[in-house]
């Protein structure tokens, strides 16, 4: 049956604004805030987070350059609350997978999971990292971009990367004391706690395009890094890429991972939150997710494989249970930490998917592959979405192929159109 069913592959225009040099841009962004004569003779922790961000390690080593030629001793730490097993060498691995070392960013990179309690806010403790702690300055560099597990004002950005990230599992905990509920409400306020009490000079917010290139480059004043915050997520939100069908029977993730989404797989492109009291998110309705594989740089951590229906058992021997464990039980959300089915490979897996979602005519049958969650420019959709596809004037129809095996596997296509 599988071998009768056809595929397209398909291109979908999405918002394309790009900066090619992103080291002159991060220099001219912070130049234009005035940040410049504040930095000399003086120690600057610049932040370096967990996430697959477009071109991060050019970006950091322009925030590097900028403080270095305005007389600033620059160095860099990882902030991203447990994740690396919660331990300072497994961050430090996570920031070379990204290519971010001391020779490449030409700065020294200080790891440690010590923090310190900085105060307080509503009864809620704030901490941050030791080293950042005790800098003369601060600047906090993050992607801004909607946050897998809730909706609100401020979600995945600057204001996260302060209270969570630079909290280190301390700051982690704490935000996620009550689930969704407790990120949406004490991360703005941990981050108004550190604003107040943390020598922090500036903000340097990143926007990806759909293509998961780098869009802008924003540097914030700190009296203007809360609401520039909320206002370029406002942004991302109105440009962010989306799968463009709804109803789908079975939607093929080849691959998750943490340097894709902190759950592996981004819950809003996927359409499956799987938070008890939070509401399920109504686009695009998969009634099958499979997942295929897990990249190289989440190091084992597979935190949101339970966001699958069906998985494959070379995605399985993968795992480093330890450090999934650790992330998935700082955030709470145990329910994405279980198990899907597990199939032999991908053969045996499509196979169970089709007869899940009771497909029993191919060319009825609605499937999408994509390569992950962050490349959805190129899309394969089986013959039942073509028509639906051919009505979008943002789509274009490349070629067409059928589905092809070796050793129980799909073969390789390609994403580069």
């Amino acid at each position: 049956m599988l071998e009768q069913i056809r595929m397209a592959c398909i291109t979908q225009r999405l918002y394309g604004k790009r900066v090619d040099d992103v080291i002159a841009e991060a220099k001219r962004q912070l130049e234009q805030i005035g940040l410049g004569r504040k930095l000399k003779g003086k120690r600057i922790a610049i932040t370096a987070g967990s996430r697959g961000i477009a071109r991060i390690a050019e970006i950091i080593k322009g925030v590097v350059k900028f403080v270095r030629e305005n007389g600033g001793e620059p160095f860099v730490f990882p902030a991203m609350g447990s994740h690396g097993g919660a331990t300072a060498e497994g961050q430090v691995a996570i920031l070379r997978d990204y290519g971010i070392t001391e020779e490449s960013i030409g700065a020294p990179i200080l790891a440690t999971m010590e923090v310190e309690r900085i105060g307080e806010t509503d009864g809620i403790p704030v901490y941050a990292d030791k080293f950042a702690a005790n800098a003369d300055g601060i600047i906090v560099v993050n992607r801004v971009k909607h946050h897998t597990d809730f909706s609100g004002p401020h979600e995945s950005g600057l204001i996260k990367m302060m209270a969570v990230g630079m909290g280190k599992r301390h700051g982690a905990d704490v935000a996620h004391t009550y689930k969704a509920w407790s990120l949406r409400n004490y991360i703005p306020k941990m981050a108004r706690e550190m604003l107040k009490r943390l020598p922090i000079l500036a903000g340097l917010a990143i926007l990806e395009n759909g293509y998961h290139q780098v869009a802008k480059l924003v540097a914030l004043k700190p009296n203007e890094i809360e609401a520039g915050d909320r206002e370029l997520l406002r942004f991302w939100k109105r440009i962010r890429p989306k799968i463009p069908f709804n109803h789908i029977d079975v939607l093929i993730v080849e691959r998750m991972g943490k340097n894709i989404s902190g759950t592996g797989m981004d819950t809003k492109v996927i359409g499956r939150l799987m938070i008890t009291g939070e509401n399920e998110l109504k686009h695009p309705m998969p009634r099958v997710i499979i997942v295929l594989d897990l990249t190289d740089e989440s190091h084992g951590n597979a935190a949101g494989l339970g966001l699958a229906d069906i998985t494959t058992k070379r995605l399985i021997e993968k795992i480093n249970w330890h450090d999934t464990h650790i992330n998935v039980f700082t955030s709470g959300f145990i329910e994405r930490d279980r198990i899907p089915v597990v199939a032999e490979n991908d053969r045996q897996a499509l196979e169970w998917a089709l007869e899940i979602a009771k497909v029993h005519d191919p060319e009825k049958a609605r499937i999408v592959r994509i390569r992950d969650t962050n490349t959805l420019g190129v899309l394969y959709i089986s013959q039942g979405l073509w028509d639906e596809a051919a009505k979008n004037p943002r789509i274009r129809f490349v070629n067409e192929l059928t589905l092809k095996f070796e050793d129980g596997n799909l073969v390789p296509v390609t994403y580069e159109f």
